[in-house]
């Protein structure tokens, strides 16, 4: 598919599903739009909108999950306990890995489930991924 003929409604899509557990990666497509010539500020903010809401998706999704559904996903009881225990200890402050491939988007989900505090774990996530894009672009215009 080519997402540039959606122009930055494209992006926006992209970097929001690439947030979710659907299988894209933003960085690619954002780094695409920049060599097609699309405006580096609006792609930034535009990537960065995209991403957190699909990062807010996968927290609100946690929450109102059937608890058994997504207690099945662990392996183990132990591993269950220990990622319990890994988000007591550490709580919000992981919405600042939310931005990693792979665990980053289960582990929003986790988040959401275990119920962290909202407000620091949005904040903290939108800086993760503001400057993952920023630095990209700051690389990109280097």
């Amino acid at each position: 598919m080519d997402y540039l003929e959606f122009g930055y409604f494209g992006l926006f899509a992209v970097c929001f599903l690439a947030a979710t557990i659907l299988p894209f990666t933003s960085e690619g497509i954002l780094l695409l739009f920049l060599a097609s010539g699309f405006d580096p500020t609006t792609s930034f903010i535009v990537a960065t909108i995209g991403n957190t809401l699909g990062g807010l998706t996968n927290y609100l999704l946690g929450m109102i999950g059937n608890p058994k559904r997504i207690e099945s996903l662990f392996k183990n009881k132990k591993r269950h306990a220990r990622f319990e225990q890994l988000i007591e200890q550490y709580g919000y402050w992981l919405g600042l890995i939310s931005w990693v491939p792979i665990i980053g988007d289960p582990l929003t989900v986790l988040l959401g489930f275990f119920r962290v505090k909202f407000w620091p774990f949005l904040i903290l996530m939108i800086l993760a991924k503001f400057l993952r894009y920023f630095l990209i672009i700051f690389i990109w215009n280097s």
